[in-house]
């Protein structure tokens, strides 16, 4: 049955005036491409090797401001209209479609159960008809702890869901309520206060019993449904599917609580398993078998609803649209809960949320993000925009080949591809065998899952290879950003663990620019926007920018060491076009966080982070891209740590060492502290010299020394780190590593003078 089309309109997109912005990034441009211009017609006239590496990397940089002023250029401003789909849909449920919800967890100790469980808390009870729900937790991790966690949570769930519902509660993952309000407000009446004290012994008695199990092996309580966990591998071990809660809609109060299934693919060594775009496609099967929703959702274990109308939201888009490949999916951005004040590892992510992306979903559309997505299941079995799949045009051969051997599950693609909304739902125990046949290890042997189905295969960023995809066959996606935030996640509060994201990052991306699905072959062949394939480019360069990053970096150094020069001298008139760039990027990008609530320290604190990531975790990220693709290495999917932010933990540190930068012996540090100590050699030398030849001339002048400083000062964390104890301090061994690297960078230079 298709959806008919609503009377009026259910969102409404309207494009940002930001002719200013726009008009000073074209001056930024235009300053750049004048310096280039400068440098190659001067090129005779100075010291040839920093004066065509200064060119060489101004280039580049001049070609990723193209690439992020493309991407700014049609801001985009949304807003959905859930009262209007609610009033026109009626009364009754039956119009609503059904949608599949996908959480994934992989390591009970990196990522704890009680995140999980608010997680899947708040997307039980969000304003939507149970019966249409069901959510499905994917647990790479084959945790017993996990399980049980979600056992008692829905024990809980039968409890918070209907307060939620009942008192229009605001945040309905528990322990950001309780956190938000620790005291009933006073004016409540006394039904509430009663049954907000129930709630709140209720939840404090689901995190005693969270936290007693996992000092125990085995639960008493669940001895029965343990017994397929006992003595587990986790790397080897069959399928274990488990119906925690079905919704048989025959209760007291409202339409009770989404089905809740607990899933662990099968795994064994010899069969690759995908991480996470393996986990999800297993999921994909699953509910293929057993709910079999027309649209999905998947979100991490750590990112939690925060609007309860979340669902309705991304409705909105996709039955309000005229033309369905308008809204192939809709992205919600990330944001994040309880990050730390101003952003001390710049990896919050709302200055890229405020103006980049909303500039990208101007044109084909957001990126697909990896979570807080909505998806249209036939899109994620491979369809194209404007083609229907009917049941006389596929043969079980190439059911066979697309999809895999399981029966019911090639019936339930059918009904998906012909178009239906509202497919008809297997019942549970009729479909639990096939559900374990489609979430064994060897069930994609021979079929295009990873490949032309389902999340793709080959990248540790399979959200952005997936979404390349997407809109490479034509599909747009849409944006939706209500206030308050759909989602809220956590970001790393760590250098390692911010470190290690970006890196597994840039590894992901480099392994996407390369191979046979990148969007150059799609820009070429396929349907993706030339725009959007800029856009596109702008992220899949992470892994190649820290060369040119790093270059600069050392070029002031190098200038001041060997008596040379790369900037203009002050008697030229160019070097206020230097002086112009540099003092207007930087007041502009200022103005941004200013416009976008915040702070100064804000702004700061991401300038020197984002450096950081370009030297550490965007090169180690390329380095074991290039391992990876020759064959020299697997793929490790490595899992950031997640943090349960609350007052007790943030009470453990001292106020003043909040924020404050972490190392470890990760040879993520050993750039950054190099690059540091090269430019502390460099300005030693360089004022030693400058005392020495008072009278003499010299090559390098104050351009040198005062990019030297603003290198210093970008790598400030790792200043103080140098002279930091514990976790605040560089491992000595990373310093021993960087000292031995400067040396040999400070020996080059004398060397190269001594030549020339």
């Amino acid at each position: 049955m298709a959806a008919k089309h609503p009377p009026f309109p259910l969102y409404e997109i309207k494009f940002r005036n930001n002719k200013i912005s726009r008009a000073i990034e074209i001056i930024i441009l235009f300053l750049l491409l004048s310096l280039i211009t400068y440098r190659l017609f001067s090129l005779h006239t100075h010291d040839r090797i920093p004066w065509l590496l200064a060119l060489i990397c101004e280039a580049w940089f001049t070609f990723v401001w193209i690439l992020i002023l493309n991407a700014k250029w049609n801001q985009i401003q949304t807003k959905t209209y859930p009262q209007r789909l609610s009033q026109w849909l009626g009364d009754g449920t039956s119009e609503f479609p059904a949608v599949d919800m996908f959480v994934t967890t992989a390591d009970p100790e990196l990522e704890p159960p009680i995140i999980t469980v608010n997680t899947v808390l708040s997307l039980l009870a969000v304003d939507y008809p149970a019966k249409k729900l069901a959510c499905y937790v994917s647990d790479d991790g084959a945790s017993p702890l996990t399980f049980y966690s979600l056992v008692q949570a829905s024990n809980f769930a039968k409890l918070w869901v209907p307060f939620c519902k009942k008192y229009n509660v605001a945040v309905r993952a528990p322990f950001q309520y309780f956190k938000a309000n620790p005291i009933f407000p006073q004016d409540s009446s006394l039904d509430f206060q009663h049954e907000w004290k129930k709630m709140k012994d209720e939840y404090s008695k689901l995190c005693r019993k969270i936290e007693e199990a996992s000092e125990e092996s085995v639960s008493h309580e669940l001895m029965d449904e343990f017994s397929v966990f006992a003595n587990i591998d986790q790397r080897d071990h069959p399928v274990i599917i488990k119906v925690i809660w079905e919704n048989k809609g025959s209760v007291d109060n409202g339409d009770g609580v989404p089905h809740l299934i607990y899933i662990s693919r099968e795994k064994r060594p010899m069969h690759p398993h995908h991480f996470k775009a393996g986990a999800i496609n297993a999921l994909t099967r699953v509910s293929g078998v057993m709910t079999n929703a027309p649209f999905m959702l998947n979100v991490d274990c750590d990112f939690y609803v925060n609007d309860s109308k979340v669902v309705l939201h991304a409705m909105c888009f996709f039955l309000g649209v005229k033309d369905e490949k308008d809204v192939g999916f809709v992205q919600f951005p990330q944001s994040f809960d309880g990050g730390l004040k101003n952003d001390p590892y710049g990896n919050q992510l709302k200055i890229l949320m405020e103006y980049v992306l909303r500039g990208i979903a101007g044109i084909q559309g957001s990126f697909y993000m990896g979570t807080g997505c909505f998806h249209r299941r036939k899109i994620i079995y491979g369809m194209w925009p404007h083609v229907v799949d009917s049941n006389g045009k596929s043969t079980d051969k190439d059911q066979l080949e697309l999809f895999g051997k399981s029966k019911i599950f090639s019936l339930s693609t059918i009904q998906i591809l012909s178009g239906s909304l509202y497919p008809e739902i297997p019942i549970f125990p009729n479909s639990l065998e096939a559900a374990k046949e489609v979430a064994s290890c060897g069930y994609e042997s021979g079929t295009a899952w990873g490949q032309k189905v389902g999340w793709l295969y080959g990248s540790a960023a399979e959200d952005t290879k997936t979404g390349i995809s997407i809109h490479g066959k034509g599909w747009k996606s849409a944006y939706c950003d209500p206030n308050p935030p759909g989602f809220l996640g956590s970001a790393p509060t760590s250098g390692p663990a911010a470190l290690t994201q970006q890196k597994r990052w840039a590894t992901g991306l480099l392994e996407i620019l390369i191979c046979k699905k990148s969007p150059i072959i799609w820009a070429l062949f396929g349907r993706l926007h030339f725009r959007q394939f800029l856009a596109y480019l702008w992220i899949l360069s992470w892994p190649i920018r820290p060369f040119f990053e790093i270059c600069y970096a050392l070029l002031p150094a190098y200038c001041i060491i060997n008596n040379s020069h790369f900037q203009p001298k002050i008697k030229e008139g160019a070097i206020i076009i230097a002086a112009s760039i540099f003092i207007i990027y930087n007041l502009y990008t200022l103005s941004e966080y200013i416009r976008a609530g915040e702070s100064l320290r804000a702004w700061w604190n991401n300038q020197r982070m984002w450096k950081v990531y370009a030297s550490g975790s965007w090169l180690l990220g390329f380095l074991s891209g290039v391992v990876k693709v020759f064959g020299l290495s697997e793929t490790v999917f490595e899992v950031t740590k997640k943090d349960h932010s609350s007052d007790e933990t943030l009470d453990k540190d001292d106020d003043s060492n909040v924020g404050r930068f972490t190392f470890d012996e990760s040879p993520l540090f050993v750039p950054g502290t190099t690059i540091l100590l090269v430019n502390m050699a460099a300005l030693f030398i360089g004022i030693l010299d400058y005392f020495k030849q008072i009278n003499k001339s010299r090559s390098w002048s104050l351009g040198e020394a005062i990019c030297s400083v603003w290198v210093m000062l970008m790598y400030w964390a790792f200043l103080k780190g140098l002279f930091g104890k514990g976790k605040y301090g560089i491992p000595l061994s990373t310093i021993a590593k960087s000292v031995g690297l400067a040396l040999l960078f400070v020996h080059a230079c004398k060397r190269t003078n001594l030549s020339a």
